[in-house]
């Protein structure tokens, strides 16, 4: 593969934006971030002429593919009619509508702009309607860039303390210790230590928040009996449960992880998938715990919020994924558990054994070493070793193939059987190379 023009335009951009990127995950890159011209189904085309099959997919929205025709058309529709009208249309009306159909506790729903911002709103509705100031929060997982919330992210493992009191990191500077003052910061998947903390602190906790895969953190789906223990709880003690389902929602199913797990939460988060390329997030929940947002004493504002182009493009996204019973999310689906499996065989027979977690439309592929401990939560996870991870990473991206730097793999409903057999060749020789060191 060629980068000059890529090199160009970054060095270009260097000069008027800090860092030559507007989103710090974009930072990790090779040989320096990439800069694309265009993008079609399954497929994304750089400024230098390179093709590649996208398993990155914008870092999740992209379920549809790339382009997908009934959203580029709704879009197109109502940018004719109008872009932003700080009042209402009937978009988010029927956008509401499909989330409270498909979603178990979508019984009322708020539209914003981004996942950061719903995440914040949810907080504060939790706050509002509880009367209590903390919320406890996971190692590893992520919610947005938030100050109240953005703690524990990517602590390394030196600093990670001991599992049953995990000190207080923040995610950057210019965060104050105040910021994380009524945060509570466990290891995932610990039912034992979710207990004793609620013993503690039940009465003082307005929510628990989670992502049920815990995506951020390698994709470590909760256990199931882990979960429904978060949710008894929180039940017992009055406390909201919330799941960030920014990631998971109408991707690892039509009503998300809460129908995945059978957990209902209280509340929960989507953005990403939900508008299938649209800048959209929602707060859905339960209506007594909702209702609060209408009489206007919790504030939840934007001037973008459920603008009418977004919200025409995600009634197009949500009609497209939910209909025939999500068959075309059941084909992404299937793509990827295809896609997972060969992985698997591949990897054993280059000697280069990956450890897969997840679901075909949302995994990780890395590599643990030898008599490594199961991955169960963001420590264990802390075992892999990223040196090969990028490898490999950088070996597909050379012979034609995007995944995230992290390996994580997301699969759309527009990859064919094609698209994962071409995948599987390039990936035999990557992951030779990678074995040869």
């Amino acid at each position: 593969m060629q980068y000059d023009m890529s090199k160009a335009w970054y060095e270009r951009a260097r000069q008027v934006i800090p860092g030559g990127i507007n989103s710090n995950v974009r930072a990790i890159s090779e040989p320096v971030p990439l800069f694309f011209e265009r993008a079609e189904g399954s497929r994304m085309w750089d400024a230098d002429g390179n093709e590649y099959i996208d398993y990155l997919l914008g870092h999740g929205p992209m379920i549809l593919g790339h382009t997908p025709a009934p959203v580029i058309e709704a879009i197109r529709r109502q940018a004719a009619r109008g872009l932003v009208y700080g009042q209402q249309s009937e978009h988010e009306v029927y956008a509401a509508e499909l989330l409270r159909a498909h979603v178990p506790c979508a019984e009322m729903v708020r539209f914003s702009t981004t996942g950061s911002e719903a995440v914040h709103a949810a907080l504060r509705l939790a706050r509002a309607a509880t009367g209590r100031a903390k919320v406890l929060r996971f190692e590893g997982h992520y919610h947005g860039w938030m100050d109240n919330i953005a703690w524990n992210q990517a602590s390394p493992t030196a600093e990670l303390g001991p599992r049953e009191a995990p000190p207080m990191r923040p995610a950057s500077e210019g965060q104050q210790p105040e910021d994380g003052a009524n945060l509570l910061v466990l290891p995932w998947n610990d039912a034992a230590l979710a207990e004793r903390l609620f013993a503690q602190y039940g009465s003082e906790l307005a929510a628990v928040i989670c992502d049920p895969f815990a995506s951020a953190a390698g994709v470590i789906p909760g256990e199931p009996d882990f979960l429904m223990t978060l949710r008894t709880l929180c039940d017992t003690h009055g406390t909201l449960l919330i799941f960030d389902e920014v990631i998971t929602g109408f991707r690892v199913a039509l009503g998300g992880a809460q129908e995945y797990f059978g957990v209902t939460p209280d509340l929960a988060i989507f953005a990403k998938a939900l508008g299938a390329g649209m800048p959209v997030s929602a707060v859905a929940g339960k209506a007594e715990y909702m209702e609060r947002f209408g009489t206007l004493k919790t504030v939840h504002a934007g001037t973008y919020n459920s603008n009418p182009l977004a919200m025409a493009g995600t009634v197009a996204a949500l009609e497209t994924l939910t209909a025939g019973r999500g068959a075309a999310l059941a084909h992404a689906l299937d793509m990827g558990g295809r896609l997972m499996d060969g992985l698997r065989d591949l990897s054993a027979e280059a000697d280069a054994p990956l450890t897969l977690r997840g679901v075909g439309t949302v995994f990780s592929a890395t590599f643990l070493p030898p008599n490594a401990q199961p991955v169960t939560d963001y420590r264990s996870a802390r075992q892999t070793d990223y040196a090969r991870g990028c490898a490999l990473w950088i070996a597909l991206q050379e012979r034609g193939v995007q995944i995230t730097s992290m390996g994580i793999w997301f699969v759309s409903t527009a990859h064919t059987a094609a698209d994962i057999d071409e995948t599987l060749n390039i990936a035999k020789n990557a992951l030779a190379e990678v074995a040869r060191g």
